[in-house]
């Protein structure tokens, strides 16, 4: 082979090798240009997924909007705010107060045990009951369900004091009351599946409306606010003339505690 023929080869064999560097140069830049697209279009994804999650979390919540909504007061309350709930009859000589939350654990053995024993009181003229509700639960356990079984409430009441009461009692029987870690109260058709147990609230089409709707939603909050404002701690409690009353276990240490009260 010439001299000439051989640079010839080896000139050829440099361009060669030359062009297959570029082309392979050009392939990574093309690589690298597709992955830092690719980056840029995750960053942003994941950008505004974050931007999504962050506007979400700052709306305001339902309980959030009930405390600025318009306030609708149910029937057969009083006061302010229509806070004041007082089921019996007028001609009772006193008033026992009885501060509750509905998912309170304690609450459901003593409505459970002494519960019937207050109905027939009260409907006997023996002594009015003013009701309290708490949401202090919601806060210690994390949750809804007080704010939403005391907003039921409401619709309950608008129903009518017996369904009230009988609604009262349906959350706390032993049946149908959650433990206190499980916010069943927070669901609305939970809530309607104990109302169904209620003659006066089954098939209540104004009232399933309301506890769809949040109509009582405000009225539960400012009902939880005069719980606070009362300076009672913990739930049960009974109050007679300002003075408490040991929550009795029994349905008869009950009425033996009332009957003392009522001479004192």
């Amino acid at each position: 082979m010439s001299s000439r023929n051989s640079q010839a080869n080896k000139a050829a064999a440099r361009e060669r090798l030359r062009a297959e560097r570029e082309a392979q140069a050009k392939k990574a830049r093309a690589r690298r240009q597709v992955l830092v697209a690719a980056a840029v279009v995750g960053v942003l994804a994941l950008a505004g997924g974050v931007g999504y999650l962050v506007v979400q979390a700052n709306q305001p919540d339902q309980w959030d909007k009930a405390a600025t909504a318009e306030l609708v007061q149910p029937k057969n309350t009083t006061g302010e705010n229509g806070t004041t709930v007082v089921v019996g009859k007028a001609e009772a000589p006193k008033t026992l107060e009885l501060y509750e939350d509905s998912r309170c654990p304690a609450c459901a053995s003593f409505e459970q045990e002494v519960g019937e024993q207050i109905k027939k009181d009260v409907d006997a003229g023996k002594f009015k009951l003013q009701y309290f509700g708490a949401t202090f639960i919601d806060n210690a356990v994390k949750g809804e369900g007080s704010k939403n079984a005391l907003s039921a409430l409401g619709a309950a009441l608008n129903v009518g004091p017996d369904a009230f009461l009988d609604f009262k009692a349906a959350l706390y029987s032993k049946e149908l009351h959650p433990e206190e870690s499980v916010d069943s109260f927070a669901k609305d058709d939970y809530l309607l599946k104990v109302a169904d147990t209620v003659p006066a609230l089954k098939g209540n089409a104004e009232f399933k409306k309301a506890v769809e709707n949040g109509t009582y939603d405000r009225w539960a909050l400012e009902m939880s606010k005069a719980f606070n404002k009362s300076g009672v701690t913990g739930t049960p409690t009974l109050r007679m003339d300002g003075k408490k009353i040991e929550t009795p276990a029994t349905a008869q240490a009950f009425t033996e505690a009332v009957d003392k009260a009522l001479k004192g």
